[in-house]
């Protein structure tokens, strides 16, 4: 496990090399609204918490809420799950810096949604029980399969975790004065209080109220930057051009992102790796059946869609407002205090003070914590659902498999806190990228397969999801982010930055090739059950029950 963490960490030290990832913050003056706001937040979390370890009693209610949660309310909290410290001050800090470049992170993030929606929602919810790998594993070899779904649920998790920690500890190290290494303390602390004790039922409920706000928040911001310039997209956009050093180039693509095959990679990461997400995919097993899993998608799709659109407004005024000669005061040694990720966050305070910078501190904080109380729950649930009461204690009771979860949230916690104060000088917006480069690679596949094609045997499905796995972290080692600039080589083995593209691909012919030539009397009866199967995955007849395999 500890070589894993390692190369993990090398990895995500190469994905945050990408770009300016350097925070010069030093600490400041204690931001009292914010800190008033930040513990009002809090307070009505915790007290969610209390409400929902009260009616968490069972392995169900831990898992899922006991799928007890409407379809509006769960597409609330998929949006709030997917509107990430990555989301909201990575790409914000992204369009800040290099402009159009920066809204393909938007676009890209945006396009997964349709591939849920058409292809997977009702699906997932007919099939599966806790976990994706539930689906997977419903004609395939239980053993083989979890293994492989846990190794790419732990290493997403892990890469999104990192960035969360990061993107919390500087936002409260920037605006509360707090030390950085005590600022990740807190967030790990309060994320095992959240998951260990109110289960997903808590981490729903935190994801909502995280959402309204955000999303309040950040409309608030869009209307104000457009106000002054009388609404109209096209004057902030003249003013961002005057404003920012890179003239009318950041209208166009290739500041960040230098050719059409990065493009096209990086696209195809965040659009499928949305799809392979462990955290996102478990959500679609706390509602009640396929219909409420379809409407989640819409809601879903609405709220993030509209994200984005106000984000990129943000992005362009952050260029428009701090780059003017009001906005020298947010500047240190001619870097932004708090670097790229601060912008949207120093936009605040231009728009609305120190009251207002409070607020969005504090919705800044409830996004990462929301977040992290989501990825930690997916990846216990993945050891503890897919491993341990799968493949390594098949006969456990619920009361044992929620304990081993529990541990799991507790070492988990622990790692991330470890883990994001080693990265502390990261750019949030490249690791979240590589963890869906990653999610793309290793889960999207199978589990796509897995639903719709008959032939796909356990072999194939075992073998190709590995390369996918392998082919993502290896092709990122021997990229220009850690081949050069962290291993120090004068030049990449591999040219491109992101990798999916070629990973993908692989993982997809991998799993083809070696399905076809299996034709062991496993795979024969693996391509047998697919009937059944597809009749539940279209109709949910048996959906109510227990998986049964």
């Amino acid at each position: 496990m500890l070589k894993i963490l390692a190369l993990i960490s090398i990895i995500a030290l190469g994905a945050f090399a990408a770009g300016d990832a350097t925070f010069e913050a030093t600490k400041r003056e204690l931001n009292v609204p914010a800190i008033i706001m930040f513990f009002i937040f809090i307070a009505g979390t915790l007290g969610v918490t209390y409400w929902a370890a009260k009616k968490t009693k069972s392995a169900s209610d831990f898992y899922t809420a006991g799928g007890g949660i409407t379809g509006f309310q769960n597409g609330l909290a998929i949006a709030g799950d997917y509107m990430s410290a990555a989301a909201f001050l990575g790409v914000s800090g992204l369009i800040y810096m290099k402009g159009y470049d920066g809204v393909i992170y938007a676009v890209s993030f945006l396009v997964g949604w349709p591939v849920i929606l058409f292809f997977m929602a009702e699906k997932l919810r007919n099939l599966g029980k806790f976990t994706f790998a539930d689906i997977a594993a419903y004609r395939l070899g239980q053993k083989e399969i979890r293994t492989l779904a846990a190794f790419g649920s732990i290493s997403v998790v892990v890469l999104y975790l990192i960035a969360q920690m990061v993107g919390a500890g500087k936002l409260i190290q920037v605006l509360f004065g707090m030390d950085y290494a005590y600022a990740v303390l807190m967030v790990g602390a309060l994320m095992i209080i959240y998951v260990t004790f109110g289960g997903m039922l808590a981490t729903t409920w935190v994801q909502i109220i995280k959402a309204c706000l955000l999303l309040s928040g950040v409309s608030f911001m869009a209307v104000m930057v457009l106000y002054h310039f009388d609404f109209s997209f096209e004057s902030l956009a003249v003013k961002a051009v005057e404003n920012h050093k890179s003239g009318e180039a950041i209208l166009s693509p290739g500041g960040f992102i230098t050719d059409p095959i990065s493009a096209i990679s990086l696209g195809m990461a965040l659009m499928l790796g949305t799809a392979g997400l462990p955290h996102v995919l478990m959500r679609f097993f706390t509602v009640g059946n396929a219909k409420e899993a379809r409407k989640s998608v819409v809601y879903a799709t609405g709220f993030v869609a509209y994200f984005w659109i106000i984000i990129t407004i943000v992005g362009f005024g952050a260029i428009a407002f701090l780059n003017s000669a009001d906005g020298a005061q947010y500047f240190v040694d001619g870097k932004l205090f708090g670097g790229s990720n601060m912008a949207s966050v120093h936009l605040s305070h231009m728009l609305g003070g120190n009251a207002f910078l409070g607020f969005i501190s504090a919705v800044a904080f409830a996004t990462i914590l929301a977040v992290v109380s989501g990825l930690t729950l997916a990846g216990a649930s993945a050891i503890s659902h897919d491993i341990y009461a799968n493949v390594i204690n098949p006969n456990a009771s619920d009361e044992k498999v929620v304990k081993i979860s529990k541990i799991t949230v507790i070492i988990m916690g622990i790692i991330g806190v470890v883990l994001g104060i080693a990265f502390e000088s990261q750019n949030i917006a490249y690791m979240v990228g590589l963890a869906f480069g990653i999610a793309a690679s290793a889960n999207f596949p199978i589990l796509f397969l897995s639903i719709y094609w008959r032939g796909l045997t356990t072999r194939g499905a075992f073998i190709g999801g590995f390369m996918g796995l392998i082919a993502a972290v290896a092709l990122v080692i021997l990229g220009p982010n850690v081949w050069v600039q962290i291993l120090g080589n004068e030049k990449a083995i591999f040219p491109y930055a992101h990798p999916a593209l070629f990973s993908v691909t692989v993982a997809f012919v991998s799993i083809w090739f070696f399905s076809k030539i299996d034709n062991s009397p496993r795979a024969k009866r693996e391509k047998e059950l697919f009937r059944a199967q597809n009749v539940r995955a279209n109709t949910g007849i048996g959906a109510a029950g227990a998986v049964s395999h």
